[in-house]
């Protein structure tokens, strides 16, 4: 595996307005060099299937799509439960922006398989007191976790972060606003009895009212409930 052709391939596909976007949307990233998240999916594919223990001991990020594409390789990589989730762990205290963070989350699908292993792995970032270790827990759970005999569990987890950064909060009440359309009843018993903070609270809310998956009734109940 060659990294200088990686970043050569990376830097031919760069598109100003891209980079422009990127920094628009991506406050506090690296620097951007402004390559679309389908390429960096592609290339980031094609470097799983050759040596990604290699690449992702010896790539180091200087900018934005470097890192996403760190983080596109460990969901694209083929190896057992335990292997994957060590390089989990080195990449985990690296995201410093939500880019990052959810291409990370999203992509990691090898948790549909390993459900109890990937839980159980995620106990040790519920208590670090860092804004993306905990958004790493809210969006793995909702990405990969919305099923019936998950949902309580999840739920019961977005009591316990309690980092107070923006995108730890957005994290939650994203991650409730969908167990709520995925799981209404039990997400209801929920609201009416939690631990999160009151703009955390509102903004999971919020989520459910602009969401299409939530039937008009209910959210004129859900308005009601905005403390």
């Amino acid at each position: 595996m060659n990294i200088q052709k990686i970043n050569e391939e990376l830097f031919s596909m760069a598109k100003t307005p891209q980079g422009d976007y990127y920094k628009k949307v991506v406050p506090f990233s690296k620097p951007s060099i402004g390559v679309k998240v389908p390429e960096l999916r592609r290339m980031a594919k094609s470097i799983a299937k050759e040596d990604y223990k290699f690449f992702m001991e010896n790539y180091k990020p200087e900018y934005l799509e470097q890192q996403v594409l760190k983080a596109f390789v460990i969901g694209y990589a083929k190896d057992d439960i335990d292997s994957v989730l060590h390089y989990a762990d080195m990449f985990v205290p690296t995201i410093h922006d939500w880019m990052v963070n959810d291409a990370f989350c999203q992509n990691f699908s090898i948790a549909r398989k390993y459900r109890d292993e990937v839980f159980s792995w995620l106990e040790k970032y519920i208590i670090i007191d860092s804004e993306y270790s905990q958004r790493v827990v809210s969006v793995i759970l909702m990405s990969h976790f919305m099923i019936d005999t998950y949902c309580e569990k999840i739920l019961s987890v977005m009591d316990m972060l309690k980092n107070d950064g923006y995108y730890n909060k957005m994290g939650i009440a994203w991650c409730v606003a969908t167990c709520y359309a995925k799981f209404p009843d039990k997400t209801l018993r929920y609201l009416n009895n939690n631990k999160l903070d009151d703009w955390t609270f509102n903004k999971a809310i919020q989520k459910m009212l602009e969401s299409y998956r939530v039937p008009d009734a209910d959210k004129i109940m859900i308005r009601k409930m905005k403390r």
